[in-house]
């Protein structure tokens, strides 16, 4: 269950007199865990600064006709409380506190609103957080587009450039009733020569030449020694991030790498042969 809280000015008409309030923002201020409220009807995370906090606390039903709190935008400016899930829908409460050792009590405005619930909701964001991994994997990552130059022929000895070009990605899921964004970002890759040779993870991708440059050395160019039929193979390594319900990015653990479909190359060898004949005198020599 996602915990909502707006934080907003306290409510129109009501004196927080002079009693000196903590703030949820405070820095010694704290929630504790899920304890009973009032009646113990329902859970919520109560504000406290630990056992020296000399306040107590009381939730108040918001937008209610005994709530000293109400405004005509009261509704409009409240938290949804579903339960998400399945689960039971909460409570919209303000807080209020007062001195615990005050001989009169006197309640003023703490916050809210915030939401509370008839039970402690399941930790959504926690078991995202542990199925998230799994579901990277599941998702359909395209692989990159590769090509090598020359292709689908080079020559034995010479410079052969191969080249990648791979796209960021994101999806779009339900995971326990929330939306996921999952963004798969290529920051790797495996190269896989054919002849036995293989290069990487490194994040070098190449780049296609022009073709007044094809067979000048480059960053990812192989030479070949043999000649004969292969296939070139290029592995990307992808890493993960995803957001809930368009909060904040948050990694996932663990890369996704994706193969892209194999890329025929043939190797020849080029012979060079000298003439001397003058295919004039003589038509028949060799080379004429």
């Amino acid at each position: 269950m996602l915990i909502i809280s707006i934080v907003l000015q306290p409510p129109i008409g009501l004196a927080l007199g002079e009693i000196d309030i903590p703030n949820w923002d405070d820095s010694d201020l704290v929630t504790e865990g899920w304890n009973p409220s009032g009646g113990g009807d329902y859970l919520e995370q109560t504000p406290s600064a630990g056992p020296a906090d000399p306040f107590l606390y009381e939730a108040r039903v918001a937008c209610t006709s005994g709530d000293s709190a109400v405004f005509p935008e009261c509704a409009a400016v409240m938290p949804e409380c579903g339960g998400g899930d399945g689960g039971e829908p909460g409570t919209v409460v303000y807080w209020y506190s007062t001195l615990k050792n005050a001989a009169q009590k006197v309640w003023a405005f703490h916050s809210g609103p915030v939401c509370i619930f008839g039970e402690k909701p399941r930790d959504l964001l926690a078991e995202i957080a542990g199925q998230i991994a799994h579901e990277f994997q599941r998702t359909p990552v395209a692989a990159a587009e590769f090509g090598s130059q020359p292709g689908p022929h080079t020559l034995r000895g010479k410079e052969t450039n191969v080249w990648a070009a791979a796209k960021t990605q994101t999806f779009n899921l339900s995971m326990l009733g929330q939306n996921v964004t999952i963004t798969a970002t290529p920051a790797g890759y495996t190269w896989d020569y054919g002849d036995g040779t293989t290069w990487g993870p490194t994040p070098i991708h190449g780049a296609p030449l022009h073709a007044d440059r094809i067979g000048e050395q480059t960053q990812t160019s192989h030479v070949y020694t043999e000649t004969g039929r292969l296939t070139i193979g290029l592995t990307t390594h992808f890493n993960g991030s995803y957001s809930v319900n368009g909060g904040p990015e948050l990694p996932i653990p663990g890369q996704g790498n994706i193969a892209s479909p194999a890329l025929p190359l043939t190797v020849w060898r080029a012979e060079t042969h000298l003439y001397a004949d003058d295919c004039i005198v003589n038509p028949h020599g060799v080379g004429c």
